[in-house]
């Protein structure tokens, strides 16, 4: 069969390159990290006799427009959609509605992803123009439902309409515990080059070195109340052996990658499969360097001076607060001694980037809470830092939490999130929250000037490498210039696509903008929308901090 995959990015969570165009080879530079999950499932199909074709919405040269034309000149014989969470809903469903109106009802078109996985029936029932949501792993689950398109009943996983026009949704598919089974993802079959960055909203670059992802496990079973990967993993870690890891970073070595970052949501379990692989990293004479993240309480801290040994570059870790009755009120079940323990083991060990991830807004914190996140941030050796407010959508414990509570409806709500700031009483308000932020990272710049002078010019020498001025400066203002309150774009967004019976045209019953508008629901590429938030973000820092000439 002829399959095509898609990958429906939220625009919020990668940058287009500050030109604009593409590179003198024909491709396009992507910040932000590689659809893993669709190169997996392409590699599998191949394998199986399959033909796939991939798009990744983060390319500018494959709007809507051009999936459709492509799938109407091609003809496949099966569409899968993958995305990751509630704020890329939205664009997988206006994308859905287009191929369906375009190439009528017979061509077969799936969900996939942790939230489509999370909220299967839900997904099915609003979305008709989709026939499949698949949940969970999608390995053997693509391949038995290519098998049994006539008859899905027969497959695992999947939720679907039967001919009475019912909501079905099949017995679960076990978790998968063999992954070593499973071919390298399929990294040429997408035209475009991925530039080394932070994840997330954190606009750094690292390199222009050759980059890519790697899974080497999945799931974590710790309980933090925001996240739902241990839902999603049914609380379970899984993971490829150390020697299939080694032999697929000996493969891009050899391919001319010399940056890969771990996508793992907690890489620091079992010591003995890190140690393996690091081993096998320094016996292999692999040259790549590399990043993961993983939790302060970690055993394996005894590793750092290995994994630096082994070219890692980057360690990431989820600090979340300086207050341990906020790290307990997420159920982080951390400490504020093991988070500092954790930090300065891996700075001692020589690990150049360990970056730590703060959340503000959270349940029952205070302003105290808040300032003494930054003090406890200005005293960790922490080379990069983010602090973001607490969002709340359905598959967490929070949201559970809520739904008690009464703050949000798990019926009229469930496709949507908020800031917890923004409906919580218990969370301090939006506007204060901004206000202790520019208060708190103010003294946690001077803090790491003064503390930590040299690893921090360092840090700014080496963003500069690869980073015009300007961008670190709005990099550096950017938390001094955001929204005090109300809804993110995305936030509106996620409420807006579905509206009573007007729900194809919902954008137009909302306060977006003509240009949100256009970006979401048209056949323009709803990258350039996010390319010109940055840019308008950038043109409101150089009103306040001056730029030199030719910086851009």
């Amino acid at each position: 069969m002829r399959v095509f995959l898609i990958h429906v990015r939220d625009p919020q969570f990668y940058a287009l390159p500050q030109d604009n165009a593409p590179k003198k080879n024909g491709r396009w530079q992507i910040m932000g990290f590689p659809p893993i999950g669709i190169m997996s499932l392409s590699s599998v199909l191949q394998r199986a006799g399959h033909e796939c074709v991939m798009f990744d919405q983060a390319n500018p040269d494959t709007p809507n427009a051009k999936i459709i034309e492509e799938i109407q000149r091609q003809k496949p014989d099966f569409i899968g959609m993958s995305f990751l969470s509630t704020t890329s809903y939205p664009y997988a469903k206006v994308m859905a509605r287009e191929i369906r109106a375009a190439c009528g009802d017979e061509l077969p078109l799936a969900f996939g992803g942790v939230f489509a996985s999370l909220n299967a029936k839900l997904v099915k029932a609003q979305c008709k123009e989709v026939n499949f949501v698949c949940r969970g792993d999608g390995e053997q689950l693509l391949l038995d439902l290519l098998d049994n398109l006539d008859d899905p009943s027969k497959v695992m996983g999947i939720t679907w309409t039967d001919a009475d026009g019912n909501v079905v949704e099949n017995m679960p598919r076990p978790l998968d515990r063999d992954l070593d089974q499973w071919p390298y993802p399929d990294r040429d079959g997408l035209d475009l080059d991925f530039v080394e960055s932070m994840p997330l909203d954190v606009p750094v670059v690292l390199s222009m070195d050759r980059f890519t992802t790697m899974q080497t496990s999945r799931g974590c079973p710790w309980p933090c109340v925001f996240c739902d990967i241990p839902v999603f993993n049914e609380g379970k870690w899984r993971s490829w052996s150390a020697e299939h890891v080694v032999e697929e970073l000996k493969m891009l070595d050899a391919q001319g990658y010399r940056s890969v970052y771990f996508v793992d949501d907690h890489f620091l379990l079992r010591p003995k499969r890190i140690e393996a692989i690091c081993n096998g990293i320094i016996e292999a004479g692999i040259k790549i360097t590399w990043g993961c993240e993983g939790r302060v309480d970690s055993v394996a801290q005894h590793l750092f001076p290995l994994m630096a040994k082994a070219n890692c570059r980057t360690l990431m870790f989820g600090l979340e607060s300086g207050s341990q009755a906020v790290l307990d009120r997420l159920r982080k079940e951390q400490t504020l001694e093991e988070v500092e323990t954790a930090v300065r083991n891996a700075k001692r060990a020589g690990i150049p980037i360990v970056h730590g991830f703060f959340v503000l807004g959270s349940p029952d914190e205070t302003p105290d809470d808040v300032r003494a996140t930054f003090d406890f941030a200005a005293r960790l050796p922490l080379d990069t830092f983010g602090f973001n407010r607490l969002c709340v959508y359905r598959g967490t414990p929070l949201w559970k939490e809520y739904v008690l509570r009464g703050l949000v409806d798990d019926v009229a709500d469930w496709y949507k999130y908020f800031k917890c700031s923004e409906i919580d009483p218990t969370c301090l308000p939006g506007e204060q929250i901004h206000e202790l932020r520019k208060k708190g990272l103010i003294k946690l710049f001077i803090a790491k000037l003064r503390n930590y002078p040299l690893p921090t010019l360092r840090l700014l020498r080496h963003f500069a490498k690869f980073m015009p001025l300007g961008d670190i400066i709005y990099l550096l203002i950017k938390p001094f210039i955001g929204s005090t309150s109300g809804a993110t774009k995305a936030e509106v967004l996620s409420r807006a696509v579905e509206h009573a019976s007007l729900k194809d045209r919902a954008a137009e019953l909302t306060q977006l903008s003509d240009e949100e508008i256009h970006a979401a629901t048209s056949s323009e590429p709803y990258q350039l929308a996010a390319l010109a938030e940055r840019e308008a973000y950038k043109a409101e820092a150089a009103k306040r901090v001056p730029v030199t000439a030719g910086a851009d």
